[in-house]
Order: structure tokens, then C-alpha cells, then sequence
């Protein structure tokens, strides 16, 4: 253990015996169910962060519906490809706009951009 948990253990110990930790508010109480106990274990905390973060079910439904826009255009003719991408543009307004609900500023050329970097970088199929 390193000096700064030491020191934090040391800070919440001196609070116990202050007394800080008395009458908290929801004292005696059972936690409230998580909302997140149907992920596994290991990715809670993430899904944690992608929520407070403005992240939430309703913009990763619209993420994987993008993701699969962008996979039936990789297969799709070039006539398909019209209709794909007009689809595709649709659920990218609305993930902006999502995002802009959340007071989360987008920049969507920027966005696209960097999103193509990512995936040559990484080679998505």
C-alpha cells in the first residue's frame, strides 16, 4: 500500500471517530437496487462512467444501430448505399441530438473524421 492510502485511511479513521459518518442522510436504509446489476461484475463501474458522463441506453441503442448501418454498407451495392447513408446521417442527428440534450457539445465532421481514424487504425470489419 503506498503513502496516499495511508493517508486516506488515516482521514476516514479520524472521521469515524469525530463522527462524521453519523445521522448521513438514508442511515439505516437499504441501498437502492443497482441499476446496473445486469452487467457483469467487471464492467459495472464502466457503465457507471458512461452514464454520468451522458452516455445512456438510448444513445448506445442509436450507436449499435449506426454500427450496423455502416456494416450493411460495406456490403451494400451502390444503389443501397444512397438509402444506407441517408439512414445512417438520420441516426447520426439524432445521437447528436441525444448528446445535446445532455449539454454535451458535438462537432459530427470532427466526430466522423476521428471515427475513421479509429477504424482503420483498428481495422473494423
Amino acid at each position: 500500500m503506498n503513502l496516499n492510502w495511508h493517508i486516506v485511511e488515516d482521514l476516514i479513521k479520524k472521521a469515524q471517530r469525530d463522527g462524521q459518518f453519523e445521522n448521513l442522510p438514508g442511515a439505516g436504509k437499504p441501498l437502492p437496487p443497482d441499476e446496473f446489476a445486469h452487467y457483469p461484475e467487471d464492467i459495472r463501474m464502466v457503465m457507471r462512467i458512461l452514464k454520468n458522463s451522458g452516455h445512456d441506453d438510448e444513445a448506445q441503442f442509436v450507436k449499435e444501430e449506426m454500427g450496423e448501418l455502416q456494416l450493411q454498407m460495406k456490403r451494400a451495392t451502390s444503389q443501397e448505399k444512397t438509402e444506407l447513408e441517408k439512414q445512417y446521417n438520420q441516426k447520426l442527428t439524432q445521437m447528436n441530438q441525444l448528446l445535446s440534450k445532455k449539454g454535451i457539445q458535438t462537432n459530427s465532421n470532427a466526430f466522423k473524421q476521428y471515427q475513421s481514424q479509429i477504424d482503420a487504425k483498428l481495422k473494423w470489419d
